[in-house]
């Protein structure tokens, strides 16, 4: 419980003093809301063969083409039916909430291409604890708010899992 208050109070502050540096100048920060499908890969495919997930996100500029931002989701990787010695076996779902805080670049300004990369925690569900995540990824974002982004996201605790999902979001302007 320590390291969870811990790592929530590393994120605050680093998102507000990420936030402290923005001018006055820039635009003011915008809210996103996303649903977040996915394949799992490596050993999560063993017991998982689709995620789905949804998150809220919230981004501010902290310098030219440059955004901070935090995330908060809830994510489910859907346990699959196993051969386990000649019996049918369902997996269990595995659910969790991920809290990530992500740098992200935009290469031609508000519209178009970007490269992110996020990091946090995942509070996983039915004591299941707290695993490191870490969240690589590239998107696009379009005229109008719309934006569809792709990432690997691996989840680390005594092993790690991961999956490659799809983020399709709508940014509140």
């Amino acid at each position: 419980m320590r390291r969870i208050l811990l790592l929530a109070v590393l994120i605050v502050s680093a998102a507000t003093a990420s936030f402290a540096q923005t001018s006055k100048s820039s635009s003011s920060g915008k809210f996103s809301i996303g649903v977040d499908p996915g394949l799992p890969v490596g050993s999560a495919s063993d017991y998982s063969s689709f995620a789905i997930g949804g998150d809220l996100k919230y981004s501010i500029p902290a310098a030219q083409n440059f955004d901070v931002s935090l995330s908060a989701g809830y994510s489910v990787f859907i346990g699959k039916t196993i051969d386990f010695l000649g019996q049918s076996v369902k997996a269990d779902n595995l659910k969790g909430i991920p809290v990530k805080l992500a740098g992200r670049y935009n290469f031609n300004g508000a519209t178009g291409f970007f490269g992110e990369f996020g990091v946090g925690a995942a509070f996983i569900q039915d004591g299941g604890g707290t695993a490191f995540v870490y969240a690589p990824g590239v998107g696009y974002a379009a005229d109008g708010g719309f934006e569809a982004g792709i990432r690997y996201e691996g989840w680390s605790k005594n092993g790690s899992i991961g999956q490659i999902a799809l983020r399709l979001a709508y940014s509140f302007q």
